[in-house]
């Protein structure tokens, strides 16, 4: 079955009924005469490996579960970044984020990226592929791109006086020359929909069936915030399914790759913006049609491989500067994964992990900046975090539970992956594993000095929610006390009221 659940929004669905209306009209067309496959690559914003052919309770995901039974699922596939728009200029280029100095959220958007890198889509245009960005049958048409350098989504690139992106928008049509297109699937990302979508599903997930981590608060609030997290899973599982049926179709989808993959983990206590499994550990799912085998790959895969493994299948030799290898080839072997986390908004911070799947080291050099930071953009967005909050005034948090909420990270964590896989037991203080987390710090310092730039520059963008939430404190309090009971009051409906009221200040 393509589509699992019926969610009729008419607000957000509008395209994928059209969509789908287009699709049963159409008949197939001729195929395309190409031994180079047409490659799509999914981007599921905020989302961690919290789908059902991942074994996760509660959630139904039949188009994923397809793609994972009849192509690779990777079971240990890591972003270089827990924050979206630092993993994308990574996954963009196909080198660690740091290498680039575009590690630092939403920053530098008007400094061309350095000469000696380019972004891959660059290499497929030059080999003949038409490069895409988006579908019209997705939420927003599925056209972020949000990486941190100067660029523009359409138009060629020079580097220098040009930054386009992608040739064009949309189309995925059938054509002698091969495409390649990104399609960001934006349900899963925090945002004011989350309630429609519940409410129009036919069969929303039920708060009973979910499974909470160990170091999340059994709480009724959060386990329907939980439930709300699973229903966007559906609605782009939905979507997934919409874009096979249309490659059906158009008579394509026998020459054409489908790579699912998040842009860092869901947005979450210990998720997104945190070096946890939460943040960096993502969902990835490789499906090409000319291998008929299903595997579970438990190899360890960094995202900058799959920009490589993309090159690869579309015959590109690969630039010297890649960070990523092409998984798929013999030679393949990647022995740890390095990801990071600098600023986001308003909190600075200068945190580095290394895993090599048994082991997970993370070294904190701002340990004095918590976990809980109170960042303006998430005391929108996670209900968790009140609800534990209030909980852990009360004395009713597990020792596990309160860690988040200390008033300071550790310096050095080491977790033994295997035994504890969310992360509870930090063992780096402890005598017996001195050892390991020396061999781990050693490796760290290798790459990151590997993967540093000399480049320091930083232009920011000044984050809008920090001012929205100091005028909510300020001006709406019973707003503010709605939130840290764990209602999500809507960031866009106050960012509104905010800028309005200024509006009027002004005159």
């Amino acid at each position: 079955m393509w589509i699992n659940k019926i969610i009729a929004c008419p607000a957000l669905m509008m395209s994928l009924v059209a969509g789908l209306s287009t699709f049963s009209c159409s008949s197939p067309e001729e195929k395309v005469k190409e031994d180079r496959p047409n490659i799509i690559w999914l981007m599921a914003e905020d989302i961690s490996t919290d789908l059902e052919c991942y074994g996760t309770a509660g959630v139904q995901t039949p188009n994923l579960n397809w793609l994972a039974e009849h192509g690779v699922k990777f079971e240990n596939a890591y972003v270089t970044n827990s924050i979206c728009s630092p993993s994308r200029s990574a996954m963009m280029v196909g080198v660690h984020q740091n290498q680039t100095n575009t590690q630092h959220h939403r920053s530098n958007r008007n400094i061309p990226l350095d000469s000696s890198f380019k972004p891959f889509t660059y290499w497929l245009r030059e080999a003949g592929y038409t490069t895409i960005l988006g579908h019209h049958g997705v939420m927003d048409q599925g056209r972020k791109i949000d990486v941190n350098f100067k660029h523009e989504a359409i138009g060629p690139w020079d580097g220098e006086s040009q930054f386009g992106i992608f040739d064009q928008y949309d189309s995925l049509q059938v054509s002698a020359q091969p495409f390649f297109a990104q399609i960001q699937l934006k349900a899963t990302h925090r945002g004011d929909w989350w309630d429609e979508v519940r409410e129009q599903s036919s069969d929303p997930v039920d708060p009973d069936e979910v499974v909470l981590p160990p170091y999340m608060a059994d709480d009724p609030v959060i386990r329907l915030d939980w439930a709300k997290y699973l229903d966007q899973m559906e609605f782009i599982d939905a979507e997934v399914g919409m874009i096979r049926r249309e490659l059906e179709e158009k008579g394509m989808a026998d020459n054409t790759i489908i790579i699912f993959i998040g842009d860092n983990g869901r947005c979450n206590i210990r998720g997104k913006g945190y070096l946890f499994e939460a943040g960096v550990h993502i969902p990835l799912i490789i499906y090409d049609p000319r291998v008929k085998q299903q595997k579970v790959n438990q190899q360890l895969v960094s995202a900058t491989d799959i920009t490589a493994t993309v090159l690869d299948y579309a015959g590109i030799s690969l630039p010297d500067y890649l960070s990523g290898q092409p998984i798929f080839r013999e030679d393949f072997d990647r022995a740890q994964v390095y990801s990071s986390r600098d600023l986001w908004d308003e909190v600075m911070e200068k945190s580095r992990a290394i895993s090599s799947g048994k082991w997970k080291y993370i070294r904190n050099d701002k340990p004095e900046v918590p976990y809980d930071a109170g960042q303006a953009y998430l005391e929108f967005y996670r209900p968790a975090v009140h609800i534990m909050r209030s909980l852990k005034t009360e004395g009713q948090l597990s020792a596990g539970q309160g860690v988040f909420f200390a008033e300071s990270k550790p310096p050095e964590e080491l977790y033994d992956l295997e035994n504890d896989p969310f992360e509870m037991n930090n063992l780096a203080l402890m005598p017996d594993y001195q050892a390991v987390k020396e061999k781990m710090r050693q490796e760290l310092k290798t790459l990151e000095t590997q993967y540093q730039s000399n480049d320091t520059t930083l232009e920011i963008e000044h984050p809008g929610a920090v001012d929205v939430l100091a005028w909510i404190k300020a001006s709406e309090p019973e707003v503010y006390a709605r939130m840290q009971a764990g209602e999500e009051v809507g960031f866009k409906k106050y960012t509104s009221l905010y800028k309005a009221q200024k509006r009027k200040e002004m005159k």
